[in-house]
């Protein structure tokens, strides 16, 4: 049977001819979703229902909705506040990696959940110590101050590999980091030890999907002023990181040419604003999603493709925090502009909220093949929160 990403030309063929890497019998538990026999044939999909919040996933208070929230953490674990939130699954739990976080400990902190319906929310159980508080993320040899954060994990042969970045220099309004790196933990994210640099240009940022017997790594470089790349990784490899193949280009007939030099590296496609973004392959309606915050245009912008290689669709926008609730909602609005709502951080009044960091949780999608609805965590900065969001795509 075909690859479920490649199509016919089968994984065995994309790791021979064209990455020039013998082709290996994956280990994984869990076998790859088949593709349909032949051509697949390009699908237009379009936004049956925008973006709209599901539940806030951190902080003990709900201001919007003047409730509780779900998971107490502050209460629980003293993390008081965060951002960020990508999930990836090991181990028959789905993990959450969040950002620079507001506690008892600052850092990056990690979550895990055994739901599996997004619908309600989800209950999140933070890996902690002894007395209770969140313990963080330490990779030892690296900085990890503000902007230097988990981006993308992984799990093979039983370990856990986080890629963070670091070396954030000030930009600005933000930082720009100067190079992710790859860590890995054997014992569940309790710690971790360091690998290796990944990049220092175009996979600063990164979202993984394991495909088959390998990783299709999608990166980002310059912070929120970056195009997207495209890198292949076999899965018993992934410690070795001069095993990457890099995308550049297409040949004659269509097919993907790899290199093993980054600075060969060709974008997906010309819109350079992306800094977080996520990337998952949809097996209802059989298309590659991509999620990224973008100014122009404003919102959470979704393209879609039928290869990971693309051709890459047009943006549409599924979140738009003035026509989708956001804005007077749960994400606070300058009071000098207008007072709509009191969802601000305290003494925030007059700092705009902002949606970044769209995360897709692949595995929580449902539907068929023609619909599916997604599930995905976006970061509001003011309040500064995660929240977990919804949209149906046909």
């Amino acid at each position: 049977m075909p690859s479920r990403i490649l199509g016919p030309l089968g994984i065995a063929a994309f790791l021979i001819y064209f990455l020039g890497l013998p082709a290996v019998v994956s280990a994984r538990p869990d076998p790859p979703i088949p593709s349909p026999t032949g051509t697949p044939q390009p699908r237009a999909v379009v936004i049956a229902a925008r973006a709209s919040k599901v539940s806030q996933l951190v902080g003990d208070f709900d201001n919007e909705r003047n409730q509780p929230t779900d998971n107490l953490t502050a209460s629980r674990y003293k993390l008081d506040a965060t951002d960020l939130g990508v999930p990836f699954r090991h181990k028959d739990r789905t993990y959450v990696l969040f950002g620079d976080t507001i506690g008892a400990r600052g850092g990056d902190a990690i979550a895990f959940t055994t739901d599996s319906n997004a619908d309600d929310g989800l209950d999140l159980e933070f890996i902690r110590d002894p007395s209770g508080t969140y313990q963080p993320i330490i990779i030892p040899g690296i900085s990890q101050g503000d902007y230097e954060v988990p981006t993308a994990g992984v799990s093979v042969g039983g370990r856990m590999y986080v890629y963070h970045t670091t070396d954030a220099i000030a930009g600005d309004g933000w930082a720009d980091m100067g190079r992710s790196v790859v860590a890995v933990s054997d014992d569940d994210g309790q710690s971790f030890t360091y690998l290796y640099d990944l990049s220092r240009r175009y996979f600063i940022n990164v979202s993984i999907e394991q495909v088959d017997t390998g990783l299709m790594i999608f990166g980002s470089g310059k912070y929120r002023r970056s195009n997207v790349y495209l890198a292949y990784q076999p899965e018993v490899e992934i410690t070795t990181p001069t095993s990457l193949r890099y995308w550049s280009g297409v040949g004659e007939t269509g097919e993907p040419l790899w290199s093993a030099r980054e600075d060969a590296a060709q974008p997906l496609f010309d819109q350079p604003c992306v800094g977080e973004f996520s990337v998952t392959y949809n097996r209802f309606i059989r298309k590659w999603l991509m999620l990224y915050n973008c100014d122009s245009p404003r919102g959470i912008n979704l393209r879609t493709a039928d290869q990971p290689w693309g051709p890459w669709s047009e943006p549409q926008v599924i979140f738009e925090p003035w026509n989708d609730k956001g804005y007077c909602y749960f994400m606070h609005t300058n009071w000098q502009f207008r007072q709509c709502d009191q969802v601000q951080d305290r003494g925030e009044e007059n700092k705009w909220g902002g949606e970044y960091g769209p995360y897709q949780f692949a595995d929580f999608a449902t539907g068929d093949d023609t619909t599916t609805t997604i599930y995905f965590t976006m970061s509001t900065w003011n309040p500064y929160t995660v929240v977990l969001m919804k949209a149906r795509l046909q």
